[in-house]
């Protein structure tokens, strides 16, 4: 008996873990991006070439000062049908080429200074699609990067705060907000079905500005 007891428990550990994937925060310099669909196996994972992973710095380590201001972003439009601009590594970029392609919205990326980070991200194409990926740079600086149909409820789950002003979010329009933690948000179609969120702590006001306005459509 104790040996078949010792088969049904191994039978019913395999096939355990369904549902969607979300990749861990591995050690600075090599963060992982993943893609998942859940309910059915992955879209892409770490471990099914070719994977959308990062793992490559978006600009050069370096040494930041920790008493500096982290330096703005110097947007470079990318070549039509591309994601050229994007940061990071061509993995990074080819994670956000695989949501463009397969979705009806418009997907943006940043385009950072040397010092940032990938520190995670994944996507989903289920139920129209969204995206998630946040980035580590300089001086502790964070950005976090939401988009499509992430949020399921009319808050668009921005961080609660004080609106300031209508900016620019790439090519969109967004209200920028100032969070009650000493942040930055700025949304584009808040409560949408699919919507446009970016989230930054660490920057100043010009410094978060300028992130915003200076991310690009990914063209498919």
């Amino acid at each position: 008996m104790l040996p078949l007891i010792a088969a049904i428990g191994l039978a019913v550990s395999a096939c355990g873990g369904t549902g969607e994937r979300s990749p861990s925060v591995e050690a600075a310099g090599s963060p992982a991006v993943a893609a998942s669909d859940a309910g059915t196996p992955p879209v892409a994972s770490l471990d099914t070439p070719p994977a959308p992973v990062g793992s490559v710095p978006a600009g050069s380590p370096g040494s930041p000062d920790p008493t500096s201001s982290p330096p703005a972003a110097s947007p470079e439009p990318p070549s039509s049908g591309t994601a050229a601009a994007c940061a990071g590594s061509p993995e990074n970029r080819d994670f956000y080429l695989a949501v463009a392609e397969a979705v009806d919205w418009i997907v943006l990326c940043p385009v950072l200074p040397d010092g940032w980070f990938v520190e995670s991200g994944t996507y989903r194409l289920a139920g129209g699609g969204w995206l998630e990926i946040a980035y580590r740079g300089p001086a502790g600086a964070r950005i976090r990067l939401r988009e499509g149909a992430f949020c399921p409820d009319a808050s668009g789950c921005v961080p609660s705060g004080a609106e300031v002003a209508d900016v620019p979010v790439g090519p969109l329009a967004g209200r920028l907000i100032t969070t009650d933690d000493g942040g930055w948000a700025v949304v584009v179609d808040r409560g949408a079905q699919r919507s446009w969120l970016l989230e930054g702590t660490g920057l100043d006001e010009e410094a978060f500005r300028s992130l915003a306005a200076g991310l690009v459509a990914v063209d498919a």
